[in-house]
């Protein structure tokens, strides 16, 4: 117990020294706040419009300026970081908790079992992972359920890798040879011994995880097959805005800016978590 406080310990003031990883945390933070209390800070809603008060450039009512409908980007800015981030932390875990136990699974059975689990991910892993996102979102019907389910059919077996890769090699050492010798079950094993030591490439896996789920989805909705209006989102407003770039530039600036300035966090944090949990940095 005392090591894994002191490896979580060490990790901790390890990534607190990477200043753009606490850079990149601080935003996300700040990000997270403010799509909670964001909209409260404005007397309008998302989808309220107001024809009178169209395409109006940033100013103290209205922040962020107004669409072509006299809605407050503002608020629709906050709205869609809500969307964002749930469509986002839902797919990393989604495929976190399932490529977990997949790739745990195979790389402690073993043998032929692990060779059919392995190569049958390398199949699904072979289809263009964006098509098959594309494709679902024009079967089913439109919304967010279908752009999580689309963004997980395929989006587990990287970390599927990554933990066979990290159990392989953890599960011959003294400790867990120890666990068996006293009658530990497999899955006792998997779950108290193998998963927790892989916890540092899970964590990072995941993060990085979060960004290309925010991509797809505003890739999509720019696409006009995600997220449908009136709801709003950074890649439909970054839509409606790349029409209007002559004459209102800052329609597509701020969601831009947002979908890119959040993917930079993640990412920065991603790589700062990476180096705090690579045994190769530890003391």
């Amino acid at each position: 117990m005392d090591g894994a406080l002191d490896y979580w310990d060490d990790s901790w003031k390890r990534l607190r020294r990477n200043r753009l990883a606490m850079a990149g945390l601080l935003i996300l933070t700040l990000l997270l706040i403010f799509a909670i209390i964001g909209p409260s800070f404005s007397p309008y809603t998302y989808y309220e419009t107001n024809l009178s008060s169209k395409n109006l450039p940033p100013s103290i009512l209205h922040p962020f300026g107004t669409d072509e409908l006299g809605r407050s980007l503002f608020v629709r800015i906050w709205w869609g970081a809500r969307i964002s981030l749930f469509i986002g932390i839902s797919a990393a875990l989604i495929d976190m908790v399932f490529g977990v136990f997949y790739g745990g699974i195979a790389a402690l059975i073993g043998n032929k079992t692990e060779e059919v689990m392995m190569r049958f991910a390398d199949m699904l892993h072979s289809l263009p992972h964006l098509l098959i996102v594309i494709l679902l979102t024009v079967i089913m019907e439109q919304g967010i359920t279908t752009i999580i389910i689309a963004m997980t059919l395929t989006g587990w077996i990287n970390m599927a890798r990554i933990v066979r890769t990290q159990i392989l090699s953890l599960k011959e050492q003294d400790f867990i040879t120890a666990a068996r010798s006293i009658g530990a079950s497999q899955t006792r094993i998997l779950i108290r011994h193998l998963i927790p030591n892989c916890f540092g490439a899970i964590i990072t896996t995941m993060t990085l995880t979060i960004p290309q789920a925010i991509f797809t989805e505003a890739f999509l909705s720019f696409l006009g097959l995600g997220v449908q209006a009136p709801i709003a989102s950074w890649g439909t407003m970054a839509s409606d805005g790349l029409s209007a770039l002559s004459f209102y530039p800052w329609r597509l600036f701020f969601p831009a800016a947002f979908i890119s300035t959040t993917m930079l966090a993640f990412n920065l944090l991603g790589d700062g978590l990476r180096d705090a949990f690579d045994p190769l940095f530890r003391k």
